[in-house]
């Protein structure tokens, strides 16, 4: 629809008589939703790869005979693309690993590989590498059934565990996420069990003989690279020898590690990946079946189950502080009464979830109180900087009606705010779960084709970050604050945009770049600034929305293109509110698409996926997204008393 229609029809509401209206109705709509303990916790949607290394978890332990085993592989079949392979996000193309793995899981269910579906599958494989082109973690599954030789799988030593901060190498320069995969994983990798599948289910067919060509690599990753095989090599040389005096010792040391981080979590790491290989872990360490310690994580993976009559999937994790956090400051800003109950309940949910025990982080930040929130219902280990920011600025919103939880909020941003101020990186910048978790070598390791081994400093949690300090009234002259508005004017690229690790893709990661710079005092209308806003309206679709596939973390030259999503529309609405574009066209297309677009419940829905888990290899379709993000971006533009269907530039 062209503007002039937009502005000129009769024959339909002016948008900005229907903003009202449809910010009810999404607000009610969040209303209903919230559980009677004050959170909300959307559907957390990942790929296929969750559902087929269920299936090959169940065949390790023997239970096979599960009702859910069938129920999983009718849910992988169902997500079969049409070419034969399994994408990693809705509308991307087949990837090798999630189809190497849900191949193997229906055969393991019976499938028959002359079966249609199983012919176009292996074709597709093999036209994608077979499983020499697989991942490192998509081989040790395989090798666990002899379906792939652990002599040609990349060493996870166990004596990693051993090793202190101090040395180059230790689990603690590793990413969180990767430290509570790695652990467990380390102690299968020295076992190497082997439980042979029948003939019927054996996936030789999707050899290919020889190994995918490496891709160009600079003379610092060649170099790095080649020190790492060469450790490689003598630690199976050893192996092969049995020269591996602390083997028993490291072991040992990663059991007890894995039991002091699962107090207090939904399983391991509170995640699926971490959970799953304890599950495994347990196993080689001859727990049975019927032993509590295994029981646990096994009821923890069945918690991330969604049951229907014909299918079976699992979520990742589970997002309830996360959800509760957006939604809470959606509905504040939507002008939700405050004294309504869906306040202090949602306010309540967030204090008892705030962390008290010292994690892993604790270990780069020596005498910082411990502090912050996590993304799920218990992972006490390991709260993020990302969370506690989001839930940090609402507590800055919103105060307490009764005295006790008053008190309680008040004492709770206190330490947070000391928490993340102490978790900033010397760069300016905030990642994740720890403070300058960033030595690049050790994405080379041969086991970290992940794409997740470090957690630098990123963009959108540092713009989210800079949002809550403003809404703590902290000066904009303070040093973190000034450091933090250096970083982000380093990380702008050339034509404005900021790129966005946990969100895709740089829709988000400039969003949250422009709402944190502004909320420092950052003067929006510098020239920089300007090409941030002009990038986001050459990025409109035709449709009025904006939309980025995951596609642009492996091909930039895509970034801002991709299918119009409700949430991804929101993210580049409130951006260029922070322009000052209130009443530009753009955002009149903007908003006549989110209202097109809203269900008669005051939903949305997103098609497309827009969370990011690991950029390049796993992706997330957030529930909620769709709907607290564009209710912020009409209540915003309501707020401004932008109609988004006057001249350009109205308020700039």
């Amino acid at each position: 629809m062209s503007t002039s229609t937009l502005s000129e029809t009769t024959q339909a509401p002016r948008p900005r008589t229907r903003l009202a209206p449809a910010i009810a109705t999404a607000r009610e709509y969040l209303l209903s939703v919230q559980r009677p303990d004050g959170e909300w916790c959307g559907e957390l949607e990942g790929d296929t790869i969750l559902e087929s290394e269920f299936v090959l978890m169940m065949q390790f332990l023997g239970m096979m005979q599960d009702r859910r085993v069938g129920k999983a592989a009718e849910y992988v079949r169902r997500r079969q693309l049409a070419d034969g392979g399994w994408a990693v996000y809705a509308g991307g193309p087949p990837d090798v690993s999630a189809s190497v793995k849900a191949y193997f899981a229906l055969k393991l269910v019976g499938d028959d590989g002359g079966a249609p579906h199983m012919s176009r599958a292996r074709q597709q494989i093999l036209a994608l590498g077979g499983i020499e082109a697989c991942n490192t973690f998509t081989r040790i599954q395989l090798a666990l059934f002899g379906e792939y030789p652990w002599s040609r799988c990349p060493a996870v030593p166990p004596e990693l565990v051993l090793l202190p901060r101090w040395t180059p190498f230790s689990v603690y320069h590793m990413s969180s996420w990767s430290r509570a995969i790695v652990v467990p994983l380390s102690v299968v990798w020295a076992h190497r069990p082997v439980r042979p599948v029948p003939e019927r289910a054996r996936v030789g067919a999707l050899r290919v003989g020889h190994g995918p060509k490496p891709p160009h690599r600079g003379l610092r990753e060649r170099l790095w690279r080649g020190f790492f095989h060469g450790i490689e090599r003598a630690l199976g040389l050893a192996d092969r020898l049995h020269l591996t005096p602390l083997r028993r010792l490291s072991l040992r040391a990663a059991e007890a590690w894995i039991h002091a981080r699962v107090r207090k979590s939904d399983g391991l790491g509170a995640i699926f990946p971490p959970i799953l290989n304890t599950i495994l872990a347990f196993r080689c360490l001859g727990y049975g079946l019927d032993d509590p310690r295994l029981r646990a994580q096994l009821l923890e993976l069945e918690r991330l189950g969604l049951e229907e009559s014909d299918t079976y999937r699992l979520q990742p994790c589970r997002s309830p502080v996360w959800d509760t956090a957006l939604c809470a400051r959606a509905l504040w800003e939507s002008g939700a009464r405050a004294e309504e109950p869906w306040r202090e309940r949602a306010l309540r949910f967030l204090l008892d979830h705030e962390v008290r025990e010292p994690g892993d982080w604790s270990l780069a930040c020596p005498g910082v109180a411990p502090s912050g929130w996590y993304f799920e219902y218990a992972n006490e280990f390991y709260p993020d900087c990302d969370d506690t920011a989001e839930v940090l600025g609402l507590l800055a919103r919103l105060s307490a009606v009764d005295p006790a939880d008053e008190r309680r909020r008040q004492e709770a941003i206190g330490r947070a705010l000391a928490w993340v101020l102490a978790m900033q990186n010397r760069d300016g910048g905030w990642g994740a779960f720890d403070r300058d978790c960033d030595r690049e070598a050790l994405t080379f390791i041969p086991f970290a084709d992940h794409n997740a081994m470090i957690d630098p400093s990123c963009e959108d949690i540092t713009g989210r970050m800079l949002e809550a300090l403003a809404a703590l009234a902290l000066p904009q002259q303070h040093p973190s604050v000034r450091r933090a508005v250096t970083y982000l004017r380093g990380r702008q690229q050339p034509d404005g945009t900021w790129y966005g690790r946990w969100g895709c893709n740089y829709l988000y990661g400039t969003s949250l770049a422009l709402t944190g710079l502004r909320s420092a005092g950052e003067d929006l209308d510098e020239p920089r600034y300007r090409r941030s806003a002009d990038w986001l309206k050459l990025r409109q679709n035709a449709d009025g929305g904006w939309g980025e596939l995951p596609l642009s973390y492996d091909d930039p030259s895509r970034k801002g293109q991709g299918p119009s999503t409700p949430s991804q529309t929101a993210w580049a609405m409130l951006a260029l509110l922070a322009c000052g574009h209130a009443r530009s066209a753009a955002m009149g297309r903007g908003t006549a698409y989110l209202l097109s677009r809203q269900q008669a419940d005051g939903s949305w829905c997103d098609e497309h996926w827009t969370g990011t888990g690991f950029p390049r290899v796993f992706y997330l379709r957030y529930h909620l997204y769709a709907t607290y993000f564009p209710l912020r971006a009409l209540a915003a533009l309501d707020g401004l008393g932008g109609s988004g269907t006057g001249a350009e530039g109205g308020l700039r």
